[in-house]
């Protein structure tokens, strides 16, 4: 059976996105599949695989996958090419809504970018210490959909991101499920560069968008930003993050940037048999 999709990139996280709509994964063991789906070199590759499904309350209803076959409730990048995906492929209009595990999200297309209404976050917590290695780290977190821990450092590029990112990613403090971990220098109150380890790929990827609206958010809550805030990822590919801060929390938080179509085509079934 050949399986049509697209491969899609946003700000440099590329997925794998299918149309399931009518059930043609039916019957898949889909954490395995999609994990032997996303290896690069041996398939397609990509950082998540995103399948759109049928909605009684929205355009329609995604599940969002990691690429090591975890299922996660949100990933800003993943949602802004979907919603693409859906006003190319005649599901949507240029505005929509989709459901996910984190409630029903908006989006708007605009040429070949996304603009993302993302969801209130949850459990904001600043200036905590952590021990890595024997020594003492200042962090803050937040949960953007997904959980974020954020570090600020003083130069991102030539910071040792898959050391710490994965110590904290897989820190005690954050078990059962572990985080996200972000490292983030603030070049200024509407500029910030970022890199991120991204829990679920198990490295450093090109860019994050919940990870991307996080950092803004820390940044903001410390009174070293505000919006809009143009956050930089390793890519280059420069994401917007907009908000309303109410004191301290926030309303009407916005993920903007590209959402580029890379390929479409279909998998053979020797991209994901044994």
């Amino acid at each position: 059976m050949k399986i049509p999709f697209y491969k899609m990139s946003g700000s440099g996280n590329d997925f794998i996105i299918i149309d399931n709509r009518e059930g043609i994964l039916e019957g898949m063991d889909l954490p395995q599949w999609v994990k032997k789906v996303c290896r690069r070199r041996l398939s397609v590759g990509a950082d998540g695989l995103i399948l759109v499904q049928n909605s009684p309350k929205a355009d329609f209803q995604w599940r969002y996958f990691n690429a090591d076959g975890t299922e996660a409730e949100m990933c800003g990048n993943g949602g802004r090419c979907v919603a693409r995906f859906a006003y190319l492929t005649d599901i949507s209009g240029r505005s929509l809504s989709f459901d996910t595990l984190c409630g029903v999200m908006e989006a708007e297309v605009v040429g070949e970018r996304a603009k993302l209404r993302m969801g209130n976050p949850s459990d904001l917590r600043l200036d905590y210490p952590i021990s890595i290695d024997g020594s003492e780290y200042i962090v803050s977190s937040i949960n953007t959909g997904v959980p974020h821990v954020v570090q600020i450092v003083e130069d991102v590029d030539h910071y040792e991101v898959s050391r710490f990112g994965r110590a904290i990613r897989f820190h005690p403090l954050y078990r059962p499920d572990g985080t996200n971990a972000n490292f983030i220098e603030v070049r200024d109150v509407h500029t910030i560069h970022i890199r991120t380890y991204e829990r679920g790929v198990e490295d450093e990827t090109l860019a994050c968008g919940t990870g991307a609206v996080a950092s803004a958010l820390i940044g903001a809550s410390k009174g070293l930003a505000s919006s809009p805030i143009s956050v930089h990822p390793k890519s280059g590919e420069v994401l917007t993050v907009y908000f309303e801060k109410q004191g301290s929390g926030f309303t009407d938080i916005f993920l903007e940037g590209d959402a580029r179509v890379i390929y479409e085509g279909q998998l053979w079934e020797e991209a994901y048999g044994d």
